[in-house]
């Protein structure tokens, strides 16, 4: 956990320092650089699932409201092993374009725990419930509706909470129960978690 803490203060630095100079290759004005920063952190604190900072039971319980894309990766090396942080931000990048494709936003999108391991959930304003089973010493999820179990990652972010699956995870909750109609933006998404080994994509909720 040291060895962690202390890549993510100093990819913190970097990536800080990376934004303010060149803005991801735009000039942005101070409000979007505070904007573009804040989700680079939220990104970096959640980079890596497998080690990294997760929640106890009780604090995963209430609503949760989609806030901005998430990704991350299951270890350390893996992370390394694609590039670090700037990796996590061009994923994160390429996620908001295609989630505003699907018309993904904070009103449509949102999972709520709740006692006795029952969980509702929207994803493109589709509503699904089942149960499901957490394990805090991981962060590992899974998701048991009617038809079919997602199995995913739970981390934390800066800002809330990062939900994170791998590529057929990730489509299952797009195509089977949010109905998105949109494939190409799937696919896209899909691709993303295909990218590297290792990587994870979904989203940063918040309360």
């Amino acid at each position: 956990m040291k060895k962690t803490t202390l890549t993510v203060l100093a990819a913190v630095t970097m990536m800080m320092s990376s934004c303010m100079s060149t803005g991801f290759g735009t000039t942005p004005t101070t409000n979007s650089n505070n904007n573009v920063l804040t989700n680079v952190l939220g990104a970096i604190l959640g980079q890596v699932l497998l080690g990294g900072m997760t929640f106890d039971q009780a604090s995963l319980l209430g609503n949760w409201n989609y806030n901005a894309p998430s990704a991350a990766f299951t270890t350390e090396q893996a992370l390394t092993k694609a590039g670090g942080s700037a990796t996590i931000a061009n994923m994160s990048s390429s996620l908001a374009s295609n989630y505003s494709n699907i018309g993904i936003n904070r009103n449509n999108t949102s999972f709520s725990f709740l006692n006795g391991n029952k969980f509702s959930a929207k994803v493109n304003g589709i509503p699904f419930s089942g149960t499901y089973t957490y394990n805090p010493q991981n962060g590992e999820i899974a998701l048991k509706t009617a038809t079919e179990t997602i199995k995913g990652n739970v981390t934390k972010t800066a800002n809330g909470m990062g939900l994170m699956f791998d590529s057929t995870q990730m489509t299952n909750i797009l195509q089977k129960e949010g109905k998105v109609s949109n494939a190409a933006a799937v696919q896209a998404v899909s691709k993303l978690a295909k990218s590297a080994n290792g990587a994870r994509v979904g989203f940063e909720l918040t309360k």
